[in-house]
This record gives structure tokens, C-alpha cells and sequence, in this order.
């Protein structure tokens, strides 16, 4: 008897993983995806980077890293499964700092919100300033 989880379709795709990325759930996931690359090309921008990094999934995040102050290395951090989250909260005030922006305004709207905290920085007239 196999688990309803290990059911396959034809395609080979679990009836488990189909049902979360297909219809509603993967538009919505879509949208949010779109919103974070078009606010990090902006942001990526006003701190001298090429725009189009942001549309490349490890990249951005090693470009993210560096924006914020911090070796690109340190990007592999976000590999460990605790130390990724403390981390997230380092580099999210880290670059809020960078941009002039609070730590209040760099845990909720980079940290926990980054579709709205990157649109805002990408947009706003937050000037990014090197340490």
C-alpha cells in the first residue's frame, strides 16, 4: 500500500507538489517573486550593480550579501538551517543601514515583508552609501 503523497501522475510530479505550485498558490507565489526581482534590480542598481543580477536566483543573494557590507562568501551561511534565519535579520538591517533606513524598517519590511521593503527602497530616495 503506498502513501497518498507518493502517488504519482503521469508526468511524474507528486499529486502533493501539483496542487501547491499549480493554480491560485503559484500565481500568488509568482507575483511575489516578481515584486522581490523588481525591487532588488532597483536596489541593485543604486548600489553599482548590474539590474539584471537580481533575476538570478544564488547570485542576487550573494550580491544582496555584499550590498550589505558582508563577503560574498558569507552567502553560503544561508545553507545552515538555524544560521539562515539569524543571518536573514544580519543582512536585512545591515543593508537597511546601508540605505539609511532603521532597524525597525530593516526587520519588518526587508526581513519579514521583502516585497514591500525592497520596492521601497528601489523606489524611494534612499541613497546608498558604501561604509
Amino acid at each position: 500500500m503506498t502513501s497518498p503523497l507518493a502517488v504519482s501522475d503521469a508526468n511524474g510530479i507528486t499529486d502533493l507538489f501539483a496542487s501547491i505550485f499549480s493554480g491560485t498558490t503559484g500565481v500568488i507565489a509568482l507575483i511575489f517573486y516578481i515584486a522581490v526581482v523588481i525591487g532588488l534590480w532597483k536596489v541593485f542598481t543604486k548600489a553599482g550593480y548590474a539590474g539584471i543580477l537580481a533575476v538570478i536566483p544564488i547570485v542576487n543573494v550573494v550580491i544582496l550579501v555584499r550590498i550589505a557590507g558582508m563577503s560574498g562568501w558569507l552567502a553560503l551561511l544561508y545553507l545552515i538551517p538555524i544560521v539562515n534565519f539569524v543571518f536573514g535579520i544580519v543582512v536585512a538591517i545591515k543593508l537597511g543601514e546601508r540605505f539609511g533606513k532603521g532597524g525597525l524598517f530593516s526587520f519588518f519590511l526587508l526581513f519579514v515583508f521583502p516585497y514591500i521593503g525592497y520596492l521601497i527602497l528601489g523606489f524611494g530616495d534612499a541613497k546608498y552609501r558604501k561604509a
